[in-house]
């Protein structure tokens, strides 16, 4: 991407393009690692969506995010505080630290970097800080509250060496809303969490170390999280900032610069009732069965790309997005969670297919372990499963576009996903319809690509159609090998 100066507004910065690189990459990998990695444990809460449609007034406390662990920690009669009684004792939360230094001294970087290469990701975003405030970088900007709260060894420099040197992109998460580390209140529920963002020397100290990490590693993606604490003319300045480091990087959409109403929530009076009516809207939506499913933050004043979080969204959209969830319901490893905790890999397929059909991206977690730097076995297995179906399919995936509509189904009720890449069209089967030929149902668009020349994906071959009164038949569509998420491209350029 040519080098050009932005400017710190709103109308400079929404002129950044989305870079050809990311729009193409389709997938890529998220890792949350730290100290929490070491007790790896939160209350039993099966879906994010759990802990909010359940008691409100603890929903912060019983998230199943392990990353969360030391909030949980400090609320007397937690899971997370009867745990750490029965494990750990009074032992505090910061002499993690010395577990997880010896469990670095197995990291091996380049190790991780083939796989997540092997999986077909397209980049890389480590969490370089979470809510606990503790660095993975040897930070030169100094914590008042906790002094050397960081890494002695650079885990973000080394990280992103290793996926760079296997040619994937490299980015880094910072949680610029909320540090422990600074604010040491719990918080319960939703508008405490939210309004807990540090105020004081803060805002200078998340903005200096965002810039030092600019500085030092040029991350392809800027992945801000829950608000940034600095007000909007700060805000825009750093994002100016990166740009003109790195042209081509992108910025993620949780940048909720600190506003009056955010402010506001800072006070115990304005969270009550901000809580009062969370409280009172979950429990109507549940009474209509109407839960909500995952979290979609809120739009800021600039983002290249949206996050929904756990879940996805229904249509095609204007602009891009990415659709960030783990492999079980914690991004941080979670010592209780068995395969049947995991997300089948045939679902995982599914979903992304689905994601990239609407102009989404997928950001798969993954949560190594704190006690050997290990990613465990069933993320592996999964992220390896990734990787075969890409193999033999991903040119129904990276390099596309959506197509005239996402979605479509067969004559049995199998779901059916589009993507398009210049002359060709990609159905994808998401399942193994019942009989061996295919009906795609009758669309508008199909008229566009009957008489196409079709092809399996998987193994090439050349798919004979007619057309059939319910729509278009592919003979003998389905192998013996076929499994999931089955793969065609046709193509007019013949």
């Amino acid at each position: 991407m040519p080098t050009r100066e932005y400017a710190a507004t709103l109308e400079s910065l929404r002129s950044h393009p989305i870079p050809t690189w990311y729009d193409d990459a389709k997938f890529g990998i998220f890792i949350h690692w730290g100290l929490f990695s070491v007790p790896g444990f939160a209350a039993p809460t099966a879906h994010i969506s759990d802990a909010f449609s359940g008691s409100h007034t603890n929903a912060m406390v019983m998230t199943p995010y392990t990353e969360w662990y030391w909030n949980a920690l400090r609320v007397p009669g937690s899971p997370t505080a009867e745990f750490h009684a029965t494990h750990y004792g009074d032992r505090p939360y910061t002499d993690f630290r010395e577990d997880f230094d010896k469990g670095l001294l197995e990291w091996d970087p380049h190790a991780w970097a083939r796989l997540f290469r092997r999986a077909g990701a397209r980049y890389v975003v480590l969490v370089t800080k979470h809510h606990d405030g503790y660095c993975l970088w040897p930070s030169r900007v100094v914590n008042p509250h906790q002094p050397r709260w960081c890494s002695e060894r650079d885990i973000v420099g080394e990280l992103a060496e290793a996926v760079r040197s296997v040619g994937l992109r490299f980015g880094i998460y910072y949680s610029g809303g909320i540090d422990w580390s600074w604010n040491t209140r719990p918080a319960r529920t939703f508008a405490e969490f939210v309004g807990s963002v540090p105020r004081g020397g803060y805002p200078a100290y998340a903005d200096a170390q965002v810039r030092e990490l600019i500085e030092r590693y040029s991350p392809d993606v800027l992945w801000n999280d829950i608000t940034w604490p600095t007000d909007l003319a700060g805000m825009l300045a750093l994002m100016a900032d990166y740009y003109r480091a790195v042209p081509d990087g992108v910025i993620n959409d949780r940048w909720m610069h600190q506003n009056l109403a955010l402010r506001m929530l800072g006070r115990r009076p304005v969270q009550r009732v901000v809580d009062a009516l969370i409280d009172r809207s979950n429990r109507r939506a549940h009474a209509r069965g109407e839960g909500q499913k995952g979290i979609v933050p809120p739009r800021p004043a600039h983002f290249d790309f949206r996050t929904p979080e756990y879940t996805r969204f229904d249509d095609i959209t204007p602009y891009k997005w990415e659709a960030t969830k783990g492999m079980s319901p914690s991004f941080g490893f979670n010592r209780n969670h068995s395969d049947a905790d995991y997300e089948a890999a045939d679902e995982l397929i599914c979903g992304f297919v689905d994601a990239v059909s609407k102009n989404g991206n997928l950001l798969l977690n993954v949560g190594p372990r704190g006690s050997d730097a290990a990613i465990p076995a069933p993320q592996v297995e999964r992220l390896e499963a990734m990787g075969n179906w890409l193999d033999g399919n991903g040119e129904a995936i990276f390099d596309t576009r959506p197509w005239d509509r996402a979605e479509g189904e067969t004559l049995d009720g199998t779901a059916v996903r589009f993507t398009r890449n210049a002359d060709r069209v990609y159905a994808i089967v998401l399942g193994v319809p019942s009989e061996r030929d295919i009906v795609i149902r009758s669309l508008p668009v199909l008229d566009s690509i009957r008489g196409a020349e079709v092809r399996r994906l998987s193994d090439g071959a050349r798919i004979d159609t007619r057309s059939v009164d319910e729509g278009l038949c592919l003979l003998q569509a389905v192998s013996e090998a076929s499994r999931t998420a089955i793969a065609f491209e046709f193509s007019t350029d013949h």
